[in-house]
């Protein structure tokens, strides 16, 4: 008899477990993004501009310097200029939708727009051969700068973004300026840039 009871006790919990992934999967096929996400565990729900964030600017370190007013970018190749977020807008703009793919295992698409950063290079002088290494007002982290091979500095879908799904980057998805890049995970997406240079 205990036999019997152990065999329905095991039935039911599979039973129950498979209905279960069942309506996860259903709720995950009407509202993809949410806590039962299978796309994106990281919830947007109460995540700034619809995107989730693993490094806040606060965890980083940066949210008072990112919101300074007098925050400028300094590009560095053959020659040195300096640009305010202002003159960064006033450039060509250009607006890719890409994916921001996490190490923590979720993929988000958003659409981005800001300065292609092969144009901020040739205001410089780069050569179109040259890795650039990118700085982040962060001070301390394995992040704080990365280098970027030319396949991608030069590709005409990396952007130095100021605008995220239409609207002016939160601090932080890396405002005032960020790289995004096809192809690059997540914490190579330089956010609050600070310089950009030939390495």
């Amino acid at each position: 008899m205990s036999d019997e009871i152990s065999r329905r006790r095991f039935l039911w919990g599979v039973g129950g477990g498979s209905a279960l992934f069942g309506a996860a999967a259903l709720v995950h096929a009407i509202t993809p993004w949410g806590p039962l996400s299978l796309k994106a565990p990281r919830s947007r729900m109460h995540s700034p501009q619809d995107l989730p964030v693993n490094r806040t600017a606060r965890q980083a370190g940066v949210a008072e310097i990112a919101l300074d007013p007098g925050w400028t970018l300094a590009l560095t190749g053959a020659t040195t200029r300096v640009l305010t977020l202002a003159q960064l807008d006033e450039l060509p703009q250009a607006t890719e939708s890409l994916p921001i793919s996490c190490v923590e295992g979720w993929t988000v698409d958003a659409t981005w727009t800001g300065p292609r950063l092969r144009d901020l290079l040739d205001l410089v002088g780069a050569p179109e051969d040259a890795t650039v290494r990118l700085r982040s007002m962060q001070r301390r982290g394995a992040f704080r700068e990365t280098t970027m091979p030319a396949a991608y500095a030069r590709d005409p879908r990396t952007l130095a973004a100021l605008r995220l799904n239409g609207t002016r980057l939160d601090v932080d998805h890396g405002y005032p300026a960020r790289i995004i890049a096809p192809g690059r995970p997540g914490v190579l997406q330089t956010k609050w840039l600070t310089s950009i240079e030939v390495a």
